[in-house]
C-alpha cells in the first residue's frame, strides 16, 4: 500500500505542473510533517482540551512554528495569539419538582447562564416536543434563543435525550457579551401533558476564561486586501473519564492535529515561495469541539467580503473512501472552489471529490461554517471515512493510527491546487449568505 502511494506521488511530477511539483515535493517534507503532528498529538499535550494547560502548550508550539517560518501577526495583534474571553457556566446542582414529584437527574436538562430559582410556573412558557418533532432540531433552536421556558419532551426521544444530558453535564460556554443573557430552559423527559405546579432550584458556577486562536500572516504583494485563509482547529477533547480503557488522553491525532499540521506546513511552504499576490492568513482555530467559538470570533475580526476563500483542513490522517491520492470537499456544489482546485491538479494523480457523506451534514460541522454563512466560499477538505472511523473522538485517535504518507500527499495537493487562488488569478464564486 505504501509503495503504491509513493509511485502515485511520483506521478505528480508530470507536465504541465512539473515546476510546481518539484517545488512542492522539495519544500513539503515528510520528516517535518511527522515532527509537527507527533508533537501536537503527544501525551504531554493532554489532548489539547479547551481551557486546559495542554491547549496553551499547543498554542505555544504553533506560535513558535509561525515565528520560525517568518510569518507576521494578524492585523491588530502584537503576537500570534488572537485572544478573547468566554464565559464558562458549569452546573453544580439542579432540583426540579413537577406536579409535586421530584424528577430524577436523567430526565432533566437545564440550560442557563447563571443560577436561578423558580417558585412556580408563573411567567414560564410551556413548550412541548412531541413524537412528530425532531428533538435535536428543536433543542438547537431553543438553545439559540433567550426564552424562559419549561420544555416537555416525549419519551420517543429518550435515546437522544440521554446523550444531551451527558453533554450538558460538562457545562456551557458563551461569548462574554452574551454571557449575561436571560435564557432559562428546563427540558423534562416524560409522559407529561400539563404543568400544574413547578419549582426549580438550579445552581451553577460562572467563570470568565481566556481562549486564543493562533494566527499568522504573509502579506500579499499586489492584492494585500484580498485574503486567502488556511485553517484547522487545534483543540480536541482533552482528558476523558476512565472506562474499560486505561488510557484517558484523547490525543486527537487525526482530529485535528493532522489539519493543524497541514496549516503550519502550508505556511512554511508559501513563505519560502514568497510569491503570493493575495494576503495569506494561517489560523489554528480554538474551541471547535465545544461550539466553533474560535472560528466565530475570527470571522468578526475581518471583513468577510474581503475573504476570497477558506481552506479548512479537517482529519486527513487516513485514506479516503475513494482510495489513495484523493480527498473530498464539503459543500462542493455550493461554489466552484473544488472545480478550481481540480483544474490546478491536471497532470497529477490526485483528485478532489464531492462530500460522500451528505447525511452527516459535515459542511456545518466544522470551522468553515461561520464564514460560509457570511458568503465566503469556505469549504472543508477531509479524507476521513467518518461513518466507519472507529477512532473518532476516542482515546485511540493517536499518531500510531495515522497514514503519514496520506497526510503528506494531501498537503502537497492542497499546495498545488491553491496556487491560482493565491496568485490572484482565480476567485471562487460566493456562497449565498444565510
Amino acid at each position: 500500500m505504501r509503495l503504491k502511494l509513493v509511485v502515485a506521488l511520483g506521478a505528480l511530477a508530470l507536465a504541465p505542473t512539473f515546476g510546481f511539483c518539484q517545488d512542492v515535493n522539495k519544500l513539503i517534507k515528510q520528516d517535518d510533517v511527522e515532527r509537527i503532528i507527533k508533537t501536537l498529538s503527544a501525551d504531554d499535550m493532554e489532548g489539547r482540551g479547551t481551557f486546559t494547560k495542554g491547549i496553551d502548550k499547543a498554542a505555544t508550539f504553533i506560535e513558535g512554528e509561525f515565528k520560525a517560518a517568518g510569518l507576521k501577526p494578524f492585523m491588530g495583534n502584537t503576537g500570534f495569539r488572537q485572544n478573547f474571553s468566554m464565559v464558562r457556566t458549569t452546573p453544580v446542582s439542579a432540583k426540579i419538582t413537577l406536579n409535586g414529584v421530584d424528577l430524577p437527574a436523567e430526565r432533566v436538562i437545564v440550560s442557563a447562564s447563571s443560577s436561578f430559582n423558580w417558585a412556580s410556573a408563573d411567567g414560564v412558557e410551556v413548550i412541548k416536543i412531541g413524537p412528530d418533532k425532531n428533538f435535536i432540531s428543536e433543542f438547537q433552536g431553543l438553545m439559540a434563543g433567550d426564552k424562559k421556558a419549561i420544555v416537555l419532551v416525549d419519551t420517543s426521544a429518550s435515546k437522544m435525550f440521554a446523550r444531551v444530558v451527558n453533554f450538558t453535564k460538562r457545562g456551557s460556554t458563551t461569548f462574554k457579551t452574551v454571557g449575561a443573557g436571560n435564557k432559562q430552559l428546563v427540558f423534562i423527559l416524560g409522559p407529561y401533558t400539563d404543568v400544574k405546579s413547578l419549582t426549580v432550584n438550579y445552581e451553577a458556577t460562572v467563570k470568565e476564561q481566556p481562549l486564543f486562536n493562533v494566527v499568522g500572516v504573509i502579506p500579499g504583494k499586489s492584492k494585500p486586501n484580498e485574503y486567502v485563509v488556511f485553517g484547522g482547529h487545534y483543540d480536541h477533547l482533552g482528558i476523558v473519564k476512565k472506562g474499560a480503557e486505561q488510557d484517558t488522553i484523547a490525543n486527537g491525532a487525526d482530529d485535528d492535529a493532522s489539519g493543524t499540521t497541514a496549516v503550519i506546513t502550508l505556511a512554511k511552504y508559501y513563505k519560502k515561495l514568497n510569491n503570493n499576490e493575495r494576503t495569506l492568513v494561517f489560523v489554528a482555530f480554538t474551541a471547535e469541539e465545544i461550539g466553533g467559538f474560535g472560528s466565530q470570533y475570527f470571522s468578526k475580526q475581518l471583513d468577510p467580503d474581503k475573504v476570497v476563500t477558506l481552506f479548512n483542513i479537517e482529519m486527513i490522517g487516513k485514506a479516503a473512501k475513494f482510495g489513495e491520492n484523493s480527498a473530498f470537499i464539503t459543500g462542493f456544489e455550493r461554489s466552484d472552489f473544488g472545480t478550481i482546485l481540480q483544474k490546478n491538479l491536471e497532470g497529477t494523480a490526485f483528485k478532489f471529490y464531492p462530500d460522500p457523506y451528505p447525511e452527516q451534514n459535515l459542511f456545518y460541522r466544522s470551522d468553515n461554517a461561520t464564514l460560509a454563512a457570511l458568503g465566503v466560499p469556505a469549504h472543508t477538505i477531509s479524507t476521513d471515512q467518518i461513518p466507519t472511523d472507529k477512532f473518532y473522538h476516542t482515546v485511540k485517535d493517536e499518531y500510531a493510527t495515522l497514514d503519514v504518507n496520506n497526510i503528506v500527499a494531501t498537503i502537497r495537493a492542497i499546495a498545488l491546487s491553491s496556487r491560482s487562488i493565491v496568485a490572484g488569478k482565480d476567485t471562487p464564486t460566493r456562497i449565498p449568505k444565510r
